[in-house]
């Protein structure tokens, strides 16, 4: 067994092995995302409220279903932002990798409450379906037009923002719901002004349900994973294992890989690796610290060097 305390285990903390080059447009990336959501959030709770008074007043269930959405929306977007605020605050003694986990967290309550009045619209339109109410068309489409450019607007700002950002995605997918519902409203109101078969307002509401259900998950499945400390998609203890062994000369093994996830954005790793009696312990740690970064992008590792048997004799992955 080796001496746990002995030079042979070195970790990467130092940080010019951390390349803070890889970082350095993040906060003004973090900026502009924060700015959209606000914005965006701006957007749909204004519009909310003419919404619901207008989905009340013409009887629309399509309607009042975008103006739940908007209400929905306009909670999301300001956790979202929240989670912004929150991720620019420096790392503490009780939160060691800062707040940056609350835009996951964001994410997956979003998923969560997308889901759930996906459920509500589905519920309430079977029961349009088997009790028809009347819809006044007129009301309907002026309303829904409306919301259709608010809804344009707020997507825009968010779609263009950053495409690997989860909380950004999440966010999007609900505007995303939103400017489909407002579409939904228009063509519902359209088959109501020319032919006066109101089913088509729950048939279109159920339609829009379905489509939002499909990103709503996607989104909740992914952000659980990282809060479940899961392997981002692509990077696998056997494969950074297998790549480490044949591209760096003196090491004779690695293991005790484990990989998660701060943010969608941000991997980290940590792993064991066990080099030659000849090789130099601070050479190899640069050798496998610079692989990892060129070939899986993760900077943030830490890693410990052994020259003897693991302290933790753990089998190798």
């Amino acid at each position: 067994m080796s001496q746990p305390h002995h030079h042979d285990h070195l970790s990467d903390h130092d940080h010019e092995g951390h390349s803070h080059a890889g970082h350095s447009h993040a906060p003004q990336v973090s900026n502009d995302n924060e700015r959209r959501i606000f914005l965006a959030m701006l957007l749909t709770g204004g519009f909310m409220g003419v919404e619901i008074i207008g989905g009340l007043i013409s009887g629309s269930l399509a309607l009042i279903a975008d103006a739940g959405h908007m209400a929905t929306d306009t909670a999301a977007l300001a956790l979202a932002w929240l989670a912004f605020r929150l991720s620019r605050r420096p790392a503490d003694s009780s939160r060691s990798y800062g707040y940056h986990r609350g835009e996951v967290l964001a994410a997956f309550v979003n998923g969560i409450a997308m889901i759930a009045l996906v459920i509500w619209i589905i519920v309430e339109a079977v029961q349009r379906l088997s009790a028809p109410v009347e819809v006044l068309g007129g009301i309907m489409l002026w309303i829904a037009a409306g919301g259709l450019l608010v809804n344009c607007l707020a997507f825009w700002l968010l779609h263009t923002g950053s495409k690997e950002n989860l909380n950004i995605r999440g966010a999007a997918v609900h505007v995303a719901g939103d400017l489909l519902g407002s579409v939904a409203a228009i063509v519902a109101a359209i088959v109501i002004i020319w032919t006066g078969w109101t089913p088509v307002d729950p048939l279109l509401s159920i339609a829009v349900a379905l489509l939002i259900l499909r990103s709503a998950w996607m989104i909740t499945r992914q952000s659980a994973h990282i809060l479940m400390e899961g392997a981002p998609p692509g990077l696998q203890p056997a494969d950074i294992r297998s790549d480490l062994m044949q591209k760096i000369p003196g090491l004779e093994d690695v293991h005790h890989i484990h990989i998660w996830s701060l943010t969608q954005e941000r991997h980290l790793v940590t792993l064991h690796a066990r080099i030659q009696e000849s090789a130099d312990p601070d050479e190899q740690l640069k050798a496998v610290h610079a692989r990892l970064v060129e070939r899986f992008n993760v900077d943030h590792a830490t890693i410990q060097i052994e020259k003897k048997g693991c302290s933790e004799q753990a089998p190798a992955q």
